[in-house]
Order: structure tokens, then C-alpha cells, then sequence
């Protein structure tokens, strides 16, 4: 094979071969495709599923299109070989099972689920050209995805984004309504990509958030509905960085961050084939591993029906059940969060002067400046099932989360560098590295939750089951009882004890019950 077909060639094995792989029925017309198959039996829709189409489509771009191989999303199915590196002891794993890179996989995954991903990474690092690859894969051609593509400058205009009104009806309408636009034609595609957002100006920044938000741009009182997309951002650095502050809310719509890696010189090889050939890999996209409109939303369902099994959820309360709480942020206790000092403009310093009595070592939420949004635990469980579809998985496993949560909590979870965590010698690194931070978080996390065993032994979620079951039939007699073992639930999470976020997110969870049941039992009463 010729170093040019190279890049076209899609191999016909499966990337996962599973024993419960659905076979084509038979067809008479079979007999007369040829040995190699007409090109109605390349893969597609038909021929094979969609999760295997989705590896198809990561096995060419990781192998032949972006130089990524960095393979940092890793699975084992034994215990890995590791080797010690360094003065810093740092570990490398060589995985036993299928493994990932970061950079190709989550792309891929928010092109599935129609979400949001941000790229991060000096220029020059790939970052245009795999969110271009995701336009190819979404079925346009590449001249119609660069010239649909946005390109943030400070100049940028909320015309420049969404479109300007017809000069003809400027001059002659009685009224706004009467305005007809000119929309932009990247708001109707499926996939949008918009370079250095950190460079729109923060008016024009807004308009782009109610574009990605709610998914319809407005001029003059005049809506243009947009189709569900995914969506690429880049920029240069995460720090908030470029011309202009990106606003939080804008921060908050995107799913996903993924750091663009430093290219490996060991590579050069594949940089001079491209030179000498003049080739460009999002023009040799296989027409295989295209997908329809319909294969995207037919997709998507699909990964929505993903199950997360009980274990795994409550592993994901736990996880996100550390980080909010603040005890001096307020005097009532619903409102001791963080998120709470954040709106009066407190300081973080002076309330963490105040916490005394905690092991601030041992408090994972010490590590933090804040709790975790409803958006961002979203964007988790979706993301979670992404990567267990695409493993061709009908459940969520427990690495599946541990892998994607660092990605949806890069940008969502800040770091207080100034806690006593990360002034210890051996955890000095991940003031930088928020990957390894993110998932060293959700390790201790599950650790703990093992050795309070709440899988097995856990009476808020027994009561919390209890109540799920509904109130018909209730009688009195039972509601008071229930409101009894409440109270003295509560009485022995926090008797004698210090406060944490879980026992915090506990007790919240059994005053709420309590209400129910105190609700229940007034309207018996009457």
C-alpha cells in the first residue's frame, strides 16, 4: 500500500471485537458483490453499529490523521507493568487494556453527544485542525467549515457573529419586526467552531452565549432557531487569558477542556511525509466513518439510554457532596457555602482563618475554592455515558467516571493552592496539574467511601428509598415514626462530631425528608 493510500484506508475489522456483535442478514445479492464486497457493504450504519463506526472514526484520526500519542485515558483489565521516572518518582503505566488519548477521545465524544468542548494549548498544537476534522466527521466538506468557522478578534461585532439586517428593510419598515436578517450560515450547521473566544469582546461574548445556551440567536426582535450542534472552542491558555475576560457563564455552558500536548519529535517522519506528498489529512476522511444527521441524533440516543448503576451514582453524591460547604459563611445552616461568601465578596483567607477545629488535610473540600454546579455533575453523567458507549458498553463503570471527571472538572473545580494539601513535597505538582489533582480528588473520594462502607451500610439512602416509595397509604402512626428515626439520624451524624461537606449534604437531605413527612402529617390532620 502506497504511502498516499495510507490515509484513506479504513480497516474493515472491528477495533473491539465482541462476541454479541449483531451479523448481517443474509442477502442474495451477496453472491454477486465481489470477494472485497460492493460499496454498499463498507461500513456503515446498516453493516455495523454505530459505537463501532465511532472507534472506526478515533482509529483513523489518533493513527493517521492528528499525531497524538499521548495515551492518557487508560483501562486495564490486569495489573499494569509501571516503571519509576525521575527525581520525582513519577510513575509510567504501560495499560493492558484498549487506552485513549485525551485529545482525540473527548472530541469525539462531545461530537456524539452534540456538547461543548473547549481546547486548550500553546498555537500550533493541533487545536483548529481536530476540531476541523469534527466538522469533516459531522458530513461537511472542509472549505465549508473553515469559512463557517468563527474566528475571535477584538473588533468582533455582534453582527460579525450572527448576521445584519437587510439594508432594503432598514430604509422601509413601519416597525423592528418588520426587519428581516441576513443570518450567518454557521448557525444552522451541526457543527460550530469558533478560534480564540477568548479574544470576542464581552458584549459580542454574550450574544455568543445565548447561541450556545438555548440555541437561537436574536436581532431586532427577529429569531433564528439553531439545530443542536457540537461545539469547539479554542484557546491559548485557561487562565483566563487573551484580549478579554471570558465571562463565567460562557465558561460554565462548555462540557468538556481538553490540553493539546506537546508534539513528540519522534514523529518528525509523519510531518515530512505530509510536506513531500502535500497531503492534509481532513481531505482524506474516509467516507466510512462520515455520519448522517440522523446517525448523529440516532447516536445520541443511544448514549442517553446508557445505565449508571446505583454504586457508581452514589460514588458521584459522595464525590460532590465534599466541596461546598463552608461553616463561617453563614449562620443558617442551608447557607454555609462557599457560594455564599462568593456573592458577599468575602475572602477565602479570612474564613478558612476562622475553621479551626477540621483536619484540613483530611477534608477534601479544603482543597477547593468552590462547590460543583448542576451543569458540570450534567455534564458528568454524560459524558460518562459517551465513554461507555463508545467502549461499546450497555453500563457505566467506576473508570469511566474516574476518567472523564477531570476533563468536565477542569475549568469548574479551582484549586485553593494555599491549603495545606499541596504544600506536601509529594504533592507539589498538581498545583499545575489539574488532570492529576481532579482524578487524585475522586480517588480519595472513593477511598473514603469505601472505608465508611456506604455501600452496604448507608441509612440516609435507606430513608431516602423509604420516602421514594411514595406516601399513599401512610398512616400517622408510621410518618411520626419515620420523623423519629430522622431525628435521630441527624442527632448521630453530628453529635460529638466535626463538620464535613457529606455529613453537611446528609443532614441538608434529612431536614428535607423531615419537612416532607412534617407536610404529610399536617394535611392527615386536617
Amino acid at each position: 500500500m502506497s504511502k498516499f493510500n495510507l490515509f484513506g484506508h479504513l480497516s474493515a475489522s472491528p477495533t473491539k471485537p465482541k462476541h454479541n456483535q449483531k451479523t448481517k442478514a443474509f442477502d442474495v445479492a451477496d453472491l454477486y458483490s465481489g470477494p472485497f464486497g460492493s460499496e454498499a457493504d463498507q461500513p456503515s450504519s446498516h453493516a455495523q453499529s454505530l459505537d463501532e463506526k465511532l472507534r472506526q472514526a478515533y482509529f483513523w484520526i489518533v493513527n493517521n490523521a492528528i499525531i497524538s500519542p499521548h495515551y492518557d485515558i487508560e483501562y486495564n483489565d490486569k495489573p499494569p507493568q509501571q516503571f519509576r521516572t525521575g527525581d520525582s518518582n513519577s510513575v509510567v503505566n504501560l495499560p493492558t487494556e484498549q487506552s485513549y488519548s485525551s485529545f482525540i477521545l473527548l472530541p469525539l465524544l462531545t461530537f456524539a453527544t452534540q456538547s461543548k468542548c473547549l481546547f486548550i494549548g500553546g498555537p500550533g498544537r493541533g487545536k483548529t485542525a481536530s476540531a476541523l476534522l469534527m466538522g469533516v466527521l459531522g458530513g461537511y466538506t472542509t472549505k465549508e467549515i473553515k469559512r463557517s468557522m468563527q474566528h475571535g478578534h477584538p473588533q468582533m461585532t455582534v453582527a460579525d457573529l450572527l448576521g445584519n439586517p437587510l439594508p432594503s428593510d432598514l430604509a422601509s419598515a413601519q416597525a423592528i419586526e418588520d426587519i428581516r436578517i441576513s443570518w450567518r450560515k454557521w448557525l444552522g450547521m451541526r457543527v460550530k467552531i469558533v478560534d480564540e473566544y477568548n479574544r470576542i469582546p464581552t458584549r459580542t461574548q454574550s450574544a455568543l452565549l445565548t447561541v450556545m445556551g438555548d440555541n437561537y440567536a436574536e436581532l431586532y426582535n427577529q429569531v433564528y432557531e439553531c439545530p443542536d450542534a457540537a461545539w469547539y472552542l479554542t484557546a491559548n491558555d485557561d487562565a483566563g487569558g487573551g484580549t478579554y475576560q471570558v465571562i463565567e457563564a460562557l465558561k460554565d455552558r462548555i462540557d468538556v477542556v481538553v490540553q493539546a500536548l506537546s508534539f513528540n519529535p519522534r514523529f518528525l517522519n509523519q510531518l515530512l511525509l505530509r510536506i513531500e506528498e502535500g497531503l492534509k489529512p481532513e481531505e482524506m476522511v474516509p467516507s466510512q466513518i462520515i455520519f448522517s444527521k440522523d446517525e448523529i441524533q440516532e447516536m445520541s440516543s443511544a448514549i442517553r439510554t446508557i445505565e449508571v448503576p446505583e454504586d457508581i451514582r452514589r460514588r458521584i453524591e459522595f464525590f460532590s457532596s465534599h466541596f461546598e460547604y463552608s461553616e463561617f459563611s453563614a449562620s443558617q445552616f442551608e447557607y454555609k457555602t462557599k457560594d455564599t461568601s462568593r456573592l458577599s465578596g468575602v475572602p477565602a483567607h479570612t474564613l478558612v482563618a476562622m475553621d479551626t477545629g477540621r483536619d484540613r488535610l483530611k477534608d477534601l473540600g479544603c482543597q477547593t475554592l468552590n462547590g460543583i454546579s448542576v451543569r458540570s455533575l450534567m455534564s458528568l453523567l454524560q459524558f460518562a455515558k459517551a465513554l461507555a458507549y463508545f467502549r461499546g458498553n450497555q453500563t457505566v463503570e467506576l473508570n469511566d467516571v474516574r476518567q472523564v471527571l477531570p476533563y468536565v472538572f477542569h475549568s469548574r473545580l479551582f484549586a485553593d493552592i494555599n491549603a495545606p494539601f499541596f504544600d506536601l513535597p509529594e504533592n507539589g505538582f498538581f498545583r499545575s496539574d489539574k488532570i492529576g489533582w481532579l482524578r487524585h480528588l475522586f480517588d480519595e473520594s472513593c477511598n473514603e467511601y469505601e472505608r465508611l462502607r456506604l455501600d452496604s451500610k448507608d441509612p440516609v439512602q435507606s430513608l431516602s428509598d423509604e420516602f421514594d416509595e411514595g406516601l399513599d397509604g401512610v398512616s400517622q402512626k408510621q410518618a411520626q415514626k419515620r420523623l423519629n428515626r430522622i431525628e435521630s439520624e441527624i442527632s448521630k451524624l453530628i453529635h460529638g462530631k466535626k463538620m464535613y461537606g457529606h455529613i453537611y449534604e446528609d443532614v441538608v437531605k434529612l431536614k428535607y425528608l423531615h419537612q416532607r413527612y412534617t407536610n404529610y402529617l399536617k394535611w392527615l390532620e386536617s
